[in-house]
């Protein structure tokens, strides 16, 4: 017998296949935490998985993509703020988004357990590496991030070259370690001075990224990885943005230097993010070759 469908039931089902054409692709997002022994606490972060990755074989393997977030903050604003998840729907990479507090991604000088650097070098990656089917070298693994974030990923590419093989930057507040209590006001004075020390310390002046870059040799350029730096033209940051440009064309280092209308803020970033998806994209293939 054949069944009869009521009237309305080709109007209904044509309303339903345009809502699903209209939904938009997205990774999926889980939460995890990590008992660090460095923080002495639990740490969380977020991965946001490649599209296949639950229905893949176990031989699948991925690059990481490692985004750090900026001053007040925290590790899931990159999934909240951005479109980042459906971004990753058109590219096959692990993303990791860590907890970074307000500590500049720095072991701190007066705070023993806000150990942030040393705990995501020596704890996150090798934890991401061990649970997740990574490719863990360097040609497969990329860190950037935004204002803050900016700042730790530049700083963790010049000082672990050997792990990064892409380091981005949107917004960097590059120039973090000549705040001071005068150009950044008191708040942010102080705490900078609590984690980095005091101005000329060598505590200071070794997270000095802008030192940490003059101190690259000609020889130890190739090993540098590739630095992909944006921000807006309207960013409070947009001139020490521009001086760490002319630095790293001074010293030779291959980069990719945008500058467009924008502001310090979400829209920014997101457009960004979604751009760089694509570079790190290129620089992993380019890797391979």
């Amino acid at each position: 017998m054949k069944l009869r469908r009521p009237p309305w039931f080709a109007a209904v089902m044509l309303g339903w296949s345009i809502a699903c054409a209209g939904q938009t692709a997205k990774n999926e997002v889980k939460t995890f935490r990590l008992r660090s022994t460095l923080m002495a606490r639990e740490m969380p972060y977020q991965v946001i998985l490649p599209a296949d990755y639950e229905n893949h074989n176990e031989t699948a393997r991925y690059p990481v993509i490692y985004l750090l977030h900026g001053l007040d903050n925290h590790y899931n604003d990159w999934t909240r703020s951005t479109k980042v998840a459906e971004y990753a729907a058109q590219h096959n990479f692990l993303i990791v988004t860590p907890e970074g507090g307000n500590g500049w991604y720095t072991d701190s000088v007066t705070v023993e357990k806000d150990q942030y650097e040393s705990y995501i070098i020596k704890e996150l990656i090798p934890e991401v590496d061990r649970n997740f089917r990574t490719i863990a070298d360097r040609d497969h693994r990329v860190m950037a991030g935004f204002s803050m974030g900016g700042y730790g990923a530049v700083k963790f590419g010049l000082k672990y070259p050997a792990m990064f093989t892409l380091i981005g930057s949107f917004s960097g507040a590059l120039g973090a370690t000549s705040f001071n209590e005068k150009n950044a006001g008191e708040v942010i004075g102080t705490a900078l001075t609590a984690i980095f020390g005091p101005e000329g310390s060598a505590s200071r002046n070794g997270n000095d990224i802008f030192a940490l870059l003059k101190a690259v040799t000609p020889g130890e350029i190739k090993k540098e990885p590739f630095i992909f730096q944006s921000c807006g033209t309207e960013d409070f940051l947009f001139l020490n943005n521009r001086d760490f440009q002319t630095l790293l064309l001074q010293k030779k280092i291959p980069h990719e230097y945008r500058e467009r209308p924008g502001t310090h803020d979400w829209a920014f970033w997101d457009d960004q993010i979604r751009e760089f998806l694509f570079v790190a994209d290129r620089r992993v293939q380019k890797a391979k070759n």
